[in-house]
């Protein structure tokens, strides 16, 4: 009964307007008083301190510090230049451009909001030129940037190992082949709508175009290399890593491109301000609401009630992916990992699922989350730049939704989808 009316209280509470992080820290702070334990609010700035303050996390303020200096030194359009000559030529072929884009910038920026405001305003300014409905190109951008937080580095991911201590070169490994996926059914969405819709086929570009995009994008195409190669040879941890993207991405745009100019450098960090204190006041709080729910065994009652349902691990999955994508329409995609983990943790380690795997449920859950409402922040992202309203916006969505919900299920119940990169390169590395 506690954990219905904790919950209810914070849905309550987001539904009036309430920000996520004053709803969870609201909560967690009522649900103290009313328990007649006020004594607890003694920890509250020590908890919500404590749980920003890890070494990992500092690697978020960097990456989006770097997708901001590649939106503004124009990285995107280089990228999105190569993606046209590589696939424009297919049925619907800035639909599937604004898929590729999205797949080589995600190994970017690590977030799917700095996908959707840079990156796709460029894919939609140029969808709509070429005569492509305003909605079905705003719905493919909103679809297309939650690869973003799949694809490494990535955000969540971060969040989730810093969290559960699971190491996070194994989870970037563990997200190529997810993020490949989910662009190839975005891709399959695509030429199927495009096809229903008679929408044109671009001109194959010859092999001169391909090869002049592909030099203009080269050094941009080299960042995923340098982090992820960085990260697994040893070269740097995946904080350092997030410093080494933000200086190479602050090289390409102020000295090799030259798109970046000094008085553009305030602006750039105000916004990694912003965005990184929103990011970071959520965690701080939800550190908070975590740990109230542990206080009162919150979780132990849950874990109790799940494995008195069924003993499968196949259902205890289905039956979480359910809880994580209602949860999901309602709270911010990070929002949910926080309240989420501590709960479920322990039940994944009981039914002996590979926390690896688990991870990127969890992430793809959250990505579908951010395309439906009410609080999908990439559907409202879209909505505000494309001047589609969410409701028509939602509507277009839905065969991309369902090639997303594909994937989760195959990741779900074919762990090595997930799992043999990084075992091949745990064996590739072993003594």
């Amino acid at each position: 009964m506690l954990a219905l009316a904790i919950t209810s209280a914070v849905f309550a509470l987001i539904l009036l307007g309430v920000p996520i992080a004053m709803s969870l820290a609201l909560v967690a702070a009522g649900a103290f008083v009313a328990l007649d334990e006020t004594r607890m609010l003694l920890v509250l700035a020590q908890r919500m301190y404590s749980s920003t303050t890890g070494f990992t996390l500092l690697a978020i303020p960097f990456f989006i510090l770097a997708g901001n200096l590649m939106n503004t030194g124009g990285i995107t359009h280089r990228i999105f230049a190569f993606a046209q000559a590589l696939v424009g030529h297919l049925r619907g072929g800035l639909g599937h451009v604004n898929v590729v884009s999205s797949m080589i910038f995600s190994g970017m920026s690590g977030a799917a909001v700095a996908d959707a405001a840079g990156l796709g305003l460029v894919e939609m300014e140029a969808m709509t030129k070429h005569g492509y409905d305003r909605e079905f190109s705003a719905a493919i951008t909103a679809a297309s940037s939650t690869i973003g937080p799949v694809v490494p580095p990535s955000i969540p991911l971060v969040i989730y190992g810093s969290i559960t201590g699971v190491s996070i070169s194994s989870l970037f490994l563990a997200g190529f082949v997810p993020g490949a996926l989910m662009g190839i059914a975005l891709m399959v969405a695509v030429y199927f709508v495009s096809k229903r819709r008679n929408y044109p086929c671009g001109a194959r570009a010859t092999l001169a175009l391909l090869l002049f995009t592909f030099r203009r994008a080269f050094l941009a195409l080299l960042m995923p290399v340098i982090v992820i190669g960085g990260i697994l040879t040893g070269w740097f941890t995946p904080t350092e890593a997030a410093v080494v993207a933000s200086l190479y991405a602050l090289l390409l745009g102020m000295v090799v491109h030259r798109e970046i100019a000094v008085r553009d450098l305030p602006e750039v960090v105000w916004q990694t301000v912003v965005q990184s204190v929103k990011i970071l006041f959520i965690i701080a709080a939800a550190g908070f609401f975590g740990w109230m729910m542990i206080q009162q065994r919150i979780p132990e009652q849950i874990i109790t009630g799940l494995t008195t349902l069924t003993e499968s691990p196949l259902v205890l999955m289905a039956i979480i992916i359910g809880v994580l994508i209602a949860l999901g329409c309602f709270l911010e995609g990070i929002a949910v990992l926080l309240i989420t983990i501590p709960v479920f943790m322990p039940l994944i380690d009981q039914y002996g699922i590979d926390p690896v795997q688990f991870g990127l449920v969890m992430i793809l859950c959250s990505m579908i989350g951010l395309l439906t409402p009410p609080v999908g922040m990439c559907l409202y992202a879209v909505s505000s730049i494309s001047d589609v309203p969410v409701g028509t916006l939602s509507r277009e969505l839905w065969p991309y939704l369902l090639g997303i919900f594909v994937v989760l299920l195959l990741i779900a119940y074919i762990p090595e989808l997930t799992l043999w990169l990084p075992d091949l390169f745990t064996q590739g590395t072993a003594p």
